[in-house]
């Protein structure tokens, strides 16, 4: 072997080295935007953050809407006869209690509440994702003489008790679904947040 040819196996290691260097310092600068891409954006980490609602003026009845993670959350305030009629829908209902987990566990109750005068649940039916119409009134001539109030679907029909409990016989597989949520006060809940803290 030559004295040039080792020459230039060093010089084609050095060169090679180099080349392994420099790209690899280019593939760090092209990969960090990129990386960076992954983190949620602050209109992102907004979007999902928890959200407050105040049930102070929520009248007997009423139904306040909020919006969390770009879905719509309904609170419902129940009215004495509405939570004395749940239990008596249970035998035309596809899952009465609660079986299927579509809530927290501290909500897996007949009432599907942490308390029994408000309901909180996503206002997204659990078939093709329309969202439902609020209908509290009773005995309504389109919906029967049995109809308790609820929520009705009119996209395809299906239909919920004051409970969020899907009917039998309707297009929606299961309940509607109940965010997590805590209350602060009496007043005050917070959608998005159980009531361990966690979101």
């Amino acid at each position: 072997m030559s004295s040039e040819e080792g020459v230039d196996l060093k010089k084609r290691r050095f060169l090679t080295a180099t080349t392994a260097v420099v790209g690899a310092v280019g593939a760090g600068f092209a990969a960090v935007p990129f990386i960076l891409n992954w983190n949620p954006s602050q209109r992102a980490k907004a979007a999902g953050a928890p959200e407050e609602a105040d049930i102070s003026g929520l009248e007997l009845g009423g139904l306040l809407r909020v919006k969390w993670r770009g879905k719509v959350c309904w609170v419902v305030h129940r009215t004495e006869q509405n939570i004395k009629d749940l239990p008596t829908l249970d035998d035309q209902l596809a899952d009465p209690k609660s079986e299927v987990p579509h809530q927290p566990p501290y909500c897996k109750n007949e009432l599907r509440s942490i308390k029994p005068e408000y309901l909180v649940a996503i206002g997204i039916c659990t078939h093709l994702g329309c969202s439902p119409t609020y209908r509290p009134d009773v005995a309504p001539a389109d919906l029967g003489d049995d109809w308790k109030g609820g929520f009705f679907c009119p996209c395809h029909g299906s239909r919920f008790d004051l409970a969020g409990r899907v009917f039998k016989g309707v297009p929606a597989p299961t309940n509607l679904h109940i965010p997590p949520h805590k209350y602060l006060s009496d007043s005050l809940i917070v959608i998005g947040v159980d009531q361990e803290g966690t979101a």
